[in-house]
């Protein structure tokens, strides 16, 4: 697995060595990050739930987003991640890898809110706790944010959640990322 664009271009990072972590792939990686390109700038604040290996949450580093948090409930993704930010030497005052369960950290208060959120939890969660805490909190996303989720093409996610608006679907073989914005 290795960094798509931006200034990590190129560098691989660490996997798993279990099946049980299912990282989203590059082609729809590099196609996610070609629709938030426009959004990513040097004060983008951008959350990565249920993180995984960190890839999404680099990938955004490395094409310039100021500030990354990792979320992920198992400490072993956790220490993943801090290696994969410390191969590629990461400054830590970018980035924050919190070891807790999507609905824990959501349901929380939050000094700051994120610009982008990406929630992808294993397939067969229930994901509507997470979905229902982005469209009801205030301290979850700024105005003007977008929350991406990635699921199994056969989990249907709902048109609106609180104050979100779904606003395109993408699909790519089983996989689907949904699009939502603030109404």
């Amino acid at each position: 697995m290795r960094v798509i664009a931006g200034i990590y271009r190129g560098r691989v990072l660490k996997s798993p060595p279990d099946n049980r972590t299912r990282p989203t792939s590059d082609r729809l990686r590099e196609t996610l990050f070609n629709i938030l390109a426009p959004r990513i700038n040097d004060e983008t604040r951008f959350l990565d739930l249920c993180a995984g290996t960190g890839a999404i949450g680099i990938e955004a580093l490395s094409r310039g987003a100021a500030f990354v948090t990792f979320v992920d409930r198992s400490k072993k993704s956790c220490a993943l991640i801090e290696e994969n930010l410390d191969k590629l030497e990461v400054p830590e005052a970018q980035t924050d890898v919190l070891n807790l369960e999507a609905d824990n950290f959501t349901g929380r208060d939050h000094a700051d809110a994120w610009d982008i959120a990406f929630f992808d939890p294993p397939y067969e969660s229930d994901y509507s706790l997470v979905l229902h805490d982005f469209g009801n909190k205030n301290d979850l996303l700024n105005n003007d944010s977008l929350l991406v989720v990635e699921h199994h093409t056969k989990n249907r996610m709902p048109d609106a959640v609180g104050s979100l608006r779904r606003w395109r679907i993408l699909k790519q073989g089983e996989t689907s990322l949904s699009f939502y914005e603030n109404a």
